[in-house]
């Protein structure tokens, strides 16, 4: 039996999500957020599913544009962390790639150089995120500057929330009062809604452009299961026992002992650890599912193996038993929430040792 430690990815589930989101955010037209490898589903794969329907896709880095459009993909393409050195500027002009600008640098920089086309710049904010964009008092001039510049086909304005996941915190309000007050009565498109703005209708009305990312992947920021309900989780994570054995009571697992059992137990090794991207931290009892039952993990997550509770199988010989350990039966937020970290950070952790399997 090979070692099999396998993503399976659900693309129709992704083109579905995407389609919920935009339906949410309507009539906004809505960047498939694809930076990350497509948040470890696979960019080019994702991007070709979303093809058809996707008004158009973010990245954070000119390489990750730059393999999209090797790939034949004709769709806009947002940099959301703009251009890093000024000779991107030349591909970024060509290619039809839509370009954040957030600081002076970039303008200055945009200013000088000469394009054979025009780029259509998102112009950032800082509305309180405090990580990219102009402070609110420098905006009009950044903006009245772009607007003046031949190198500019259009501008929109872009900010990012920091807080949209809390629902009880007031800062989503502030930072979109602020984010509105101070554009005013500049010309041009807005952008601020993220995946969980989009799920809350936060500031429905207010974007013609929303930036949907997690939530096409079927795992929701917000602790809402209604919210939640209607997304499909796309990527199903599994490996197999490799095996298994029978322990006494008082007996522990794995390094420094963690766990101990209670009683005689059932116990199995799966093929998967921390250098395939599974989190180390997963503490005892973290779910899992096992040939169609709900099972746990026990003692600490190895480089290579975990171990799981097989008491349900008693007689049963488990040798080569699937083991999901997020998908459709276990939650990547479930997984998450018992690692100490997010959804996203399990999402894009995924090695190379894990095999990509694509399923329309």
């Amino acid at each position: 039996m090979a070692r099999t430690a396998t993503a399976i990815i659900n693309l129709n589930a992704i083109k579905q999500n995407y389609l919920h989101s935009k339906l949410l955010a309507a009539p906004a037209k809505a960047i498939a957020t694809i930076k990350a490898n497509a948040y470890g589903h696979g960019a080019i794969e994702v991007a070709n599913a979303l093809t058809d329907v996707a008004d158009a896709f973010g990245v954070a880095c000119i390489e990750e544009a730059i393999e999209l459009r090797d790939a034949g993909i004709k769709q806009p393409i947002l940099l959301l962390e703009g251009f890093f050195t000024a000779d991107e500027l030349e591909y970024i002009s060509e290619n039809n790639l839509w370009c954040a600008i957030h600081n002076q640098h970039q303008l200055d920089a945009l200013k000088a150089v000469k394009l054979k086309q025009p780029v259509n710049v998102w112009l950032k904010m800082d509305s309180g995120m405090h990580r990219l964009g102009f402070l609110p008092e420098e905006y009009a001039d950044a903006w009245q500057q772009l607007s003046n510049l031949e190198q500019v086909a259009s501008i929109t304005h872009m900010s990012h929330f920091s807080s949209a996941d809390d629902l009880s915190s007031p800062l989503t309000k502030k930072q979109t009062e602020l984010f509105i007050n101070t554009i005013g009565e500049l010309p041009g498109e807005i952008s601020i809604a993220n995946s969980s703005a989009v799920l809350t209708k936060a500031v429905k009305g207010r974007n013609q452009w929303v930036r949907p990312g997690i939530i096409i992947y079927g795992s929701s920021p917000i602790d809402d299961d209604e919210l939640a309900c209607p997304l499909i989780p796309a990527m199903t994570f599994k490996a197999k026992v490799i095996s298994q054995r029978t322990i006494n009571k008082d007996e522990s697992v794995g390094y420094n002992g963690l766990w101990t059992a209670e009683e005689t137990t059932k116990i199995g090794t799966v093929s998967i650890g921390y250098a395939d991207g599974y989190p180390r931290h997963a503490e005892n009892g973290t779910p899992v599912f096992i040939n169609g039952k709900k099972s746990q993990i026990l003692g600490r997550v190895s480089m290579d193996m975990v171990m799981v509770d097989l008491s349900m199988f008693e007689q049963q010989d488990c040798i080569g038993f699937d083991v999901e350990l997020w998908g459709d039966n276990i939650s990547v937020t479930e997984v998450a929430n018992c690692s100490e970290t997010i959804s996203y950070s399990l999402l894009c952790g995924l090695t190379r040792r894990v095999s990509k399997t694509y399923i329309k």
